[in-house]
């Protein structure tokens, strides 16, 4: 969405032999969109990148232009995997992941954001690596682990693959929905003992 320098939307290309690799290897189609904040040379720098590798890589890699809501919509349910590789700790949330998510689109991401306190590796979708803070070639190497040595498998088991579907929509929908906020408000405000607190926080 946004080309931030600290998203690292260009990190799965600057390993070349791994990318061919993975090309040769499995049917992989890469999906970029985003813009840039016109002052974030950057930015613009990585998106000049992603051009460059959607000639480079015609057919395998696609940067879609003029990215607003309605692209984003068909992004975050029309994908098999969303792909998240912030520098840790920067991410402060994650949304289009939580969006993915509940369309039944598995994450594959750094542990930052929402994503520390919602991946269950393997069973909702994936970790890159661990969480130490960001290093572009430790995180890049274990991207690249984590895609041929877990997504690929998984992704050729489609009674597997549905099986994380369901856990993640049953995750996202359950844990990051307003229905859940509005619960917990609720009872941590208005239950039990909680008009006393309610009372005592007034007259803060």
């Amino acid at each position: 969405r946004r080309a931030a320098g600290y998203k690292r939307s260009d990190l799965i290309l600057r390993d070349e032999a791994r990318l061919m690799s993975l090309f040769e290897a499995h049917p992989v189609h890469l999906l970029f969109a985003g813009k840039a904040h016109p002052e974030d040379r950057y930015g613009k720098s990585v998106i000049t990148r992603l051009v460059k590798a959607q000639r480079r890589y015609a057919g395998r890699v696609v940067f879609l232009e003029n990215y607003d809501m309605a692209l984003g919509r068909f992004l975050t349910r029309g994908c098999d995997v969303w792909l998240n590789n912030p520098v840790r700790p920067l991410e402060a949330c994650g949304t289009s992941g939580m969006k993915a998510a509940m369309n039944g689109v598995l994450n594959l991401s750094i542990l930052d954001g929402w994503w520390a306190e919602a991946c269950e590796h393997g069973v909702n979708g994936w970790a890159i690596g661990d969480e130490t803070a960001g290093d572009d070639e430790k995180d890049l190497a274990a991207l690249y682990d984590t895609l041929e040595g877990s997504v690929m498998p998984a992704w050729a088991d489609r009674a597997r693959w549905i099986r994380m579907m369901r856990a993640s929509i049953a995750m996202a929908t359950k844990r990051f929905s307003s229905d859940r906020m509005v619960r917990e408000y609720f009872e941590t405000l208005y239950e039990t003992d909680a008009p006393s607190r309610a009372v005592a926080a007034a007259r803060r």
